[in-house]
């Protein structure tokens, strides 16, 4: 059994009764909608056309919402409906970048996620959702698809039918009759800062005229005239930032594992106790901020007791604790004067560290809504991202605890780095950088896959974004770095002022490279 919807748009008179009648059935908090009706008009006055499209989950066979909730909050009954349990969701947010249609929402009474689940406590009983019973014009069509004598599996089987971004791979159960291809394509459409009936938030507003200067629609007499508002960005600087601090605490154990695997008798103060500490300093602020960024922080703990296997939130957050125990013990191993411990450590601390570093790329790419994140170069970017904050990290220890009465110990400490990295500490770093340099190029010249990824890309090089992407990323964040170490002579504050300039320009690029990849709409 496999329940689905047909939505015949040339019926549809977009009166909204199925929102208001999903609104009332369900509690939908106001400002927020499991179904919605959109507006598209087309064409130059005179010649113009209205069409309606009307949007909700699309209860996907291949449901990549249900594949990245770690705590199995959604999940698929036996009829096929994607429905939800919101005592089990976290909050995490993840399930709203994994659906390509927009289909999801953070619940204000509740904190949870929610969407349309099918009215399953209608159907359970033998009634049809309320979108149906109320539609005018009898638009809305439901049933059993695995039933060939039902009314939808006929319609299916013989009309030509439509479904959102097929190429997706989610087998969507919601199919569109008689559709305009501007109303289930945002891409092929600009939205408008004023609305009909309504005047949008600032936001909505100013997303709008954003749009309007990043991207020239592939039809250019279609726009947007009436859309509920969005939640555009649910990850917002948090997101950003634990990359970031997770560079940083990966980056660090990285080279001094590495280093004790190259040179086990060539074991430092650095790296048998500035590096840990450093490291699990940032691993405490990493988890830190993902428990922030959840909606139910209190329920952090369900991903450990109701773990979903195929969800890289779970994956990552034993990676995460893998790493920080290993960390733990090097410090303590160091702590306790133990180097024979740190050796044997080496191995699992580097392949942790890595695994910390990477594990990000495998999550964003369940991010089936986000194309832009979905870059194959990704696992490369974040474990280079790593080298860069790991060097940079050790270099910038190096000026704060320089001062008057510590200079000797601040030549100690350097002089240990050189040790620790195995090479010129300036080297290392500026190899670290020309890779990043590299992957940038990789990224942002190799022609995109899908239009929502080159749009993206395109906001970061010559849109909205474009002056922090070249002035603080590429010029401060790699180029000065490179320069000032390849111009001046070894200076412990110039090398410390250049590992600075590379953080801060990672920490710019995570935040762009979050803003970006939400910015292009997905309904």
């Amino acid at each position: 059994m496999r329940y689905g919807f047909v939505l015949d748009q040339n019926r549809c008179i977009g009166c909204h009764a199925c929102t208001v009648a999903c609104k009332e059935e369900n509690n939908v908090p106001l400002g927020t909608f499991r179904t919605w009706v959109k507006y598209v008009e087309k064409g130059h006055f005179p010649d113009t056309s209205r069409h309606f499209a009307v949007l909700r989950c699309n209860h996907c066979d291949n449901a990549p919402c249900i594949e990245i909730c770690p705590t199995s909050a959604l999940f698929r009954r036996n009829n096929g409906i994607v429905d939800f349990d919101r005592d089990a969701c976290i909050g995490c947010k993840a399930c709203m970048q994994a659906c390509p249609y927009d289909a999801l929402y953070i619940d204000p009474a509740t904190d949870t996620a929610a969407k349309c689940n099918f009215c399953a406590h209608r159907v359970e009983v033998g009634l049809e959702p309320a979108c149906v019973i109320v539609c005018p014009e009898q638009a809305i069509i439901t049933g059993d698809l695995d039933d060939p004598a039902s009314r939808i599996a006929k319609l299916v089987a013989k009309k030509e039918v439509q479904v959102r971004k097929p190429e997706q791979g989610t087998q969507p159960k919601v199919f569109y009759l008689g559709a305009d291809a501007a109303t289930l394509t945002p891409s092929m459409t600009q939205a408008e800062s004023q609305q009909m009936w309504s005047t949008p938030t600032a936001s909505e507003a100013e997303f709008a005229r954003s749009q309007a200067r990043d991207h020239n629609p592939v039809d250019a007499m279609a726009r947007t005239v009436y859309d509920t508002p969005k939640n555009r960005a649910p990850w917002g600087w948090k997101v950003a930032a634990y990359l970031w601090t997770k560079s940083i605490a990966a980056g660090v154990m990285m080279i001094v594992a590495g280093e004790a695997i190259l040179n086990p008798d060539g074991l430092s103060f650095v790296s048998t106790l500035v590096a840990p500490a450093i490291a699990l300093a940032f691993t405490a602020i990493t988890a830190l901020l993902l428990i922030a960024d959840l909606k139910r922080p209190e329920r952090f703990y369900l991903i450990l007791l109701r773990p979903n296997w195929r969800s890289w939130l779970v994956w990552g957050t034993i990676v995460l604790m893998v790493f920080g125990a290993l960390t733990l013990a090097w410090l303590a191993a160091g702590a306790f004067g133990q180097p024979d411990w740190i050796r044997m450590l080496a191995w699992p601390t580097f392949i942790a560290s890595v695994g910390a570093a990477g594990y990000s790329a495998f999550l964003f790419g369940q991010a089936n809504g986000r194309a832009f994140w979905r870059s194959p170069l990704l696992l490369g970017q974040l474990v280079v991202a790593a080298g860069i904050a790991g060097t940079a990290s050790l270099m910038a220890f190096a000026l704060i605890v320089d001062s008057g009465e510590s200079v000797a110990m601040t030549r100690c400490i350097y002089v240990s780095m050189e040790r620790v990295i195995g090479q010129s500490v300036r080297g290392m770093l500026v190899l670290f950088l020309m890779a990043g340099l590299v992957v940038l190029a990789g990224e942002f010249l190799v022609p995109h896959g899908s239009t929502d990824s080159h749009r993206a890309a395109c906001m970061l090089t010559r849109g909205r974004w474009r002056i922090p992407f070249w002035l603080g990323v590429v010029l401060a964040g790699h180029l000065g770095p490179i320069f000032l170490i390849a111009t001046f002579r070894q200076d412990t504050i110039v090398e410390a002022a250049a590992s600075l300039l590379a953080l801060a320009g990672l920490y710019i690029y995570e935040h762009l490279w979050i803003k970006a990849g939400q910015a292009p709409p997905l309904s």
